[in-house]
């Protein structure tokens, strides 16, 4: 039997960008300056239009890679996945 977790929260932080390029730069630019903190899963960043929740893009293409960690180049990058800084 599964041990019962705690279920996470999501925060949706609304924006007035309206672009999906902005809105993207914004995503990177919290991951860089907010990476650090372990509460916060920048791997799962997803956006949406505001009156389009349910349609999400990934900013990140999040690929398991051995050793446990996840692909951090952007979502449908060219070539093979790795970290950031990589390809």
């Amino acid at each position: 039997m599964a041990a019962v977790t705690e279920p996470r929260w999501i925060i949706h932080l609304p924006t007035t960008l309206t672009s999906h390029d902005a809105a993207t730069d914004l995503a990177v630019a919290l991951y860089d300056s907010l990476g650090h903190v372990a509460a916060l899963d920048f791997g799962e960043t997803t956006l949406s239009e505001e009156d389009r929740q349910h349609l999400r893009h990934r900013v990140w293409c999040d690929a398991r890679l051995d050793g446990g960690q996840r692909c951090r180049l952007r979502d449908g990058h060219p070539g093979s996945c790795g970290t950031a800084g990589e390809g």
